[in-house]
């Protein structure tokens, strides 16, 4: 009878899902960039279970396939091989880093499986694949919100201090190549290392060039390492982007975190958004969910994670489990609010984002507050 029992238990349990779809994830979970791409794997895995425990998507159970690519681009290529050739996934999600996403980008195409990535440059959509998309605010984006707050400040002497991998690189041409639009004078550049342990030779030359603002674009520990380096050499003024938008930049530079300001997603402000302003209810359920299944905080990272297999789900709703179809629904998303922003895909924009996805926030006493 018991045997009778479990056997009926578990027809009922296969009967409940019409079918599986796999997803396919690629993040940084070790490596420099690995408080980057933790947070987008935990995501993506409490949704997976949310999401089957509501039924699935359309009735299919959702099975996630994931690979740490330890931000390697080696490592990201031949995961992504194995994730379409062996794992047989509907679409991929990730990887974290912008230099990974590039080394793969073409292969989506070929394979003609939807890459949704978590990277940051314009040039993973540009020029346009049919088959890859990303959810991280475009480097372009950043820097228009940076210098129209620096202008708006009377700041236009600026210094860069830009990462040597593909986020900083195209970073910085994005910083070069929008600065004259908004007047602003890019007096003297300097470059570093994700791995290097001390940049203080590159900021002493910057602080001899009398600027007005310095801008340090990179993720990992190193910007961590700047802050500090900068406070110790009494510089101040210093901006970042998204990619110290998070709690353990914080806990790396310390109180030199203090007074530094950056381009960020709502996020991490989520708390101090207006009542009534449309994105909080999503942002707050989703800072909830998070931090009281992993107690940690929330980051604007996972928040990539979150809107990347968001959009997938509405994409595969709409397409009825048919897998050719996803690359045309992906254009057709719109209005969908997620937790960088407001996503209105198109043919001609697969990044559905404009530069009012982002806030800019100061670091005041060990804590994010919102700035503007």
């Amino acid at each position: 009878m018991k045997r009778i029992l479990v056997f009926l238990l578990l027809l009922t349990s296969a009967a409940a899902f019409a079918g599986t779809v796999k997803v396919g994830a690629l993040f940084s979970v070790t490596g420099p960039a690995g408080y980057l791409g933790l947070p987008e794997k935990q995501t993506v895995e409490m949704l997976v279970e949310q999401v089957n425990a509501a039924g699935g998507i359309n009735g299919d159970k959702v099975e996630l396939v994931f690979y740490d690519t330890q931000g390697d681009e080696n490592r990201t290529l031949s995961y992504f091989k194995r994730l379409v050739t062996k794992d047989k996934v509907a679409v991929v999600l990730g990887p974290t880093r912008t230099g990974s996403t590039l080394v793969i980008k073409d292969l989506a195409g070929k394979f003609g499986i939807p890459l949704i990535s978590c990277a940051t440059s314009q040039q993973i959509v540009t020029p346009v694949n049919k088959f890859v998309f990303k959810t991280a605010q475009s480097d372009t984006l950043v820097v228009e919100k940076l210098f129209a707050h620096l202008v708006s400040k009377g700041k236009k002497k600026i210094a860069i201090i830009t990462e040597q991998s593909g986020y900083g690189t195209t970073g910085r041409d994005a910083l070069l190549e929008v600065a004259p639009k908004f007047g602003v004078d890019i007096v003297i550049e300097e470059k570093f290392r994700d791995t290097d342990k001390d940049m203080t030779s590159q900021l002493a030359k910057i602080k001899a060039a009398g600027v007005d603002a310095v801008i340090c674009w990179g993720v990992g520990p190193a910007p961590a390492i700047i802050a500090r380096n900068a406070k110790a050499l009494g510089m101040d003024n210093i901006y970042m982007t998204q990619g110290a938008a998070s709690a353990r930049f914080i806990e790396l530079a310390g109180d030199a975190a203090d007074g530094i300001k950056l381009t960020a997603g709502r996020i991490i402000v989520a708390d101090q958004l207006a009542e009534g302003d449309r994105y909080k209810k999503v942002l707050i359920d989703y800072k909830k969910n998070f931090e009281s299944k992993f107690n940690a905080p929330v980051s604007a990272f996972g928040g990539h994670a979150y809107d990347a297999f968001h959009i997938f789900k509405i994409a595969y709703e709409n397409a009825k489990g048919d897998f050719k179809k996803l690359p045309a629904e992906l254009e057709k998303v719109k209005g969908f609010i997620g937790i960088a922003g407001e996503f209105n895909m198109s043919a001609s924009d697969h990044t559905g984002l404009t530069k009012d996805a982002f806030v800019i926030v100061e670091i005041k006493n060990g804590k994010f507050v919102l700035a503007e």
